[in-house]
């Protein structure tokens, strides 16, 4: 069992920066791959970065590809999510996920525990 609690969100200028932090507990977080996603209110949650178990592959939602950066530090079972040069069009609830996996999804489907949401307000 996991439980993740983000934090690190609020309210930005275009061109800005954020940092979403996302706690884990629980055991044997080194073996999770982890994800963030993200939700307009009326639209699905989409994909935006994900990490491997071990923190050396990575992949990102095209949308925010340069200017994302997912990070994963497995001594303090947290994931990261750096966001640079946000855009009006980035404003949503961020989500943390894990998945008992070592290997990265896109795939919302893949990932069976959730955090709560952290709002990220980019305004123009």
């Amino acid at each position: 069992q996991v439980q993740l609690v983000e934090s690190g969100g609020g309210l930005v200028q275009a061109g800005g920066s954020l940092r979403l932090s996302c706690a884990a507990s629980g055991r044997a977080f080194s073996g999770y791959a982890m994800g963030w996603f993200r939700q307009v209110p009326g639209k699905e949650r989409v994909f935006v970065a994900t990490i491997s178990a071990s923190g050396r592959s990575t992949y990102y939602a095209d949308s925010v590809k340069g200017r994302f950066t997912i990070s994963k530090d497995n001594a303090k079972n947290a994931v990261y999510l750096q966001m640079n040069r946000l855009k009006p069009e980035d404003t949503a609830v961020y989500y943390c996920a894990a998945r008992a996996d070592w290997a990265p999804s896109n795939r919302e489907v893949d990932y069976g525990y959730w955090g709560q949401g952290t709002q990220v307000t980019v305004s123009s």
